[in-house]
């Protein structure tokens, strides 16, 4: 029976409480519903045998550790679940939430807190960790005088807000009253080694209280998972991924386009890989074997020289090809090369973060060594670097359509700098020296965070320009393979409809068949005014509003400091426009939509 048929003579519950349950379950998602109704049954099942009820820790429980993420590819829920997974082998109370499933409010019933955060673009939050950001520097921030907290923030120390989130988050905490127990740390790329010994100390800074406390309540505690359960994971991850074999890279631009973007095709026969419209596919490359021969030279290397890469021992050639970064240019790496060569102009930058910036910002690491080469160990000079790190790319398919196989697509990476061509590590694997039949290393990484609404009568507005097509065309392929009656509208754009009509018969046909009911384009440079996306979502802008109010879905692929953001600001003026509303409470608008993930992003 559906809940909303409920009355009090078909019903145990009186009405009241039938309110309360029809609330409940119109803030939950499908997931959520099941595994509530999965708890509920097995609790009923507990009480009619007679077994005694067992603790479970409420939002409040002063004997629960509560980990809270917010990650922007899925490492910083790694890295939470792994310390989920040792407390818990502690015989510690635990609840893992996502940043995006918490309530602010409930800060002030929380006792011991572990904030693990990614950071993205310009030192900002990841889409599920920006309400709670938010809210922590507003007035509404309770008091936490006596909340214990330890952070973790994962970066990338080649953007100049390295790791900024997380500093930001301890820092308001702090500022509320909450005492730090343990040293926030700040993890680079190559980070899963010191994510384990951070785990391990911040847990032993815990324990004593958690388990003083879980002593005092009297019995057992088990802990209660928060937020949709994950399917069943796959043998193969970041980091021990599959050999795909690579099938097609097909360039999908015009001879005359300005830009590179190609389709490409992988293999997933003999995996359990799986993946849902709007994750990711991890992809490892192999460095160019020629700018590798000439590190060497300029090193005065030995190719044949054994090096050692972790716990794996390879020739250091291998491992320059193979395991190393030597595209993304990092601080990190100019330091250590400094201090080892004691080149005098290098080691002037160690002292100067701006000059640091400046410095790097054009060059690749090839360029660092090819404009300062010295004398070095083979050792040395792999300890100077960190471990290459998989490329994160829209899935551009669903496996309803393509079975055993998945898409992406690819814009190369391609400048000029210091009289040479430059390539992007793995576009320019993928799409100049890899062979069609080739094996490539890869994994999926779920984005929890950028789905399919569950009702497929639910209409959804897509904005994915350029390369941000991708997940789109992923998205149009599952609803058709479900013959969803919910109304797809897209907006596309490039800088020309003849060269950069990216998957333009393919959207022909499903405006043709009726799937996408309607498609805006945006071509930049075929008039003498450029015109953007996000131009177009204005001069649709009644239209846009009817369907937001009418329950649309609305989501953004794409760059993030640019494209989203004046995506972003037309969403705006679009609710102004049709409401009247404050630009204050127009925001207010596009942040319940976000708390109801009716927006959601998928920008890099």
């Amino acid at each position: 029976m559906l809940l909303g048929q409920l009355n009090a003579a078909a019903s145990p519950l009186s009405q009241d409480q039938v309110q309360k349950l029809q609330g409940l379950v119109a803030e939950l998602n499908p997931i959520q519903q099941a595994w509530v109704s999965g708890y509920l049954a097995a609790n009923a099942n507990s009480a009619a045998l007679g077994a005694p009820t067992v603790g479970v820790p409420a939002a409040g429980d002063a004997a629960a550790l509560t980990i809270l993420y917010g990650s922007q590819t899925g490492n910083a829920k790694g890295v939470a679940t792994k310390m989920k997974e040792q407390a818990e082998s502690r015989g510690l109370a635990v609840k893992l939430v996502s940043m995006s499933d918490y309530k602010p409010t409930a800060l002030k019933k929380e006792k011991f807190l572990t904030i693990v955060v990614s950071t993205y673009g310009e030192g900002e939050p990841p889409e599920d960790a920006e309400t709670l950001h938010e809210f922590l520097a507003t007035k509404k921030a309770p008091k936490l005088d006596d909340v214990k907290i330890a952070v973790i923030g994962l970066g990338d120390s080649s953007y100049e807000f390295f790791c900024q989130t997380a500093k930001d988050f301890e820092e308001r905490l702090n500022k509320l009253g909450a005492q730090t127990i343990y040293q926030r740390a700040d993890l680079d790329v190559d980070y899963e080694d010191e994510a384990a010994t951070w785990i391990a100390g911040a847990v032993d800074a815990f324990e004593p209280d958690l388990k003083a406390q879980q002593e005092a309540a009297g019995g057992q505690v088990v802990s209660m998972p928060f937020g949709a359960p994950t399917s069943a994971a796959s043998q193969y991850t970041k980091q021990n991924p599959f050999e795909a074999e690579l099938l097609t890279v097909q360039k999908i631009t015009g001879r005359d386009s300005t830009k590179d973007v190609r389709h490409v095709e992988i293999s997933l026969e003999g995996s359990d890989i799986t993946y849902t419209p709007g994750d990711s596919l991890g992809v490892y490359f192999l460095n160019d074997d020629v700018l590798v021969d000439e590190v060497l030279t300029l090193t005065q290397i030995d190719a044949t020289s054994i090096v050692k890469v972790g716990d794996e021992e390879l020739s250091v050639r291998g491992a320059l090809i193979e395991k190393l970064e030597l595209t993304q240019s990092y601080p990190g790496f100019v330091e250590k090369y400094a201090i080892a060569t004691g080149t005098p102009e290098l080691l002037k930058l160690v002292e100067d973060k701006a000059a640091m910036r400046a410095y790097i910002e054009p060059r690749q690491i090839f360029d660092v060594i090819r404009q300062n080469p010295a004398k070095i160990d083979a050792q040395t000079l792999v300890d100077c670097l960190r471990k290459l790190q998989a490329r994160l790319y829209s899935i551009a398919s669903s496996q309803a359509e393509v079975e055993d196989e998945v898409h992406l697509t690819l814009g190369l990476v391609q400048f000029d700098a210091f009289d040479s061509e430059h390539l992007g590590g793995c576009t320019g694997y993928l799409t100049r020296r890899a062979e069609e039949g080739c094996k490539v290393k890869v994994f999926s990484e779920h984005n929890d965070n950028f789905r399919l609404p569950t009702n497929d009568d639910t209409p959804v507005i897509m904005v994915g320009p350029g390369t941000g097509i991708a997940p789109f065309r992923a998205f149009l392929q599952e609803r058709d393979s479900r013959e969803a009656q919910g109304k797809n509208w897209l907006f596309f754009g490039n800088p020309h409809f003849t060269q950069d009509f990216l998957y333009q018969v393919e959207i022909q046909g499903y405006l043709k068949s009726g799937l996408l009911n309607k498609v805006d384009v945006a071509f930049s440079r075929d008039q003498a005014e450029k015109v953007y996306v996000q131009d177009k979502l204005r001069s649709n802008s009644k239209d846009v509003f009817e369907w937001l109010e009418a329950g649309a879905h609305f989501y953004i692929c794409g760059d993030a400091n640019r494209m989203a953001k004046d995506v972003h600001n037309a969403l705006l003026d679009i609710v102004k426009e049709n409401t009247g509303k404050s630009n204050e409470d127009a925001e207010q608008y596009l942040k319940d939509l976000r708390s109801a993930n009716r927006y959601q992003k998928d920008v890099y």
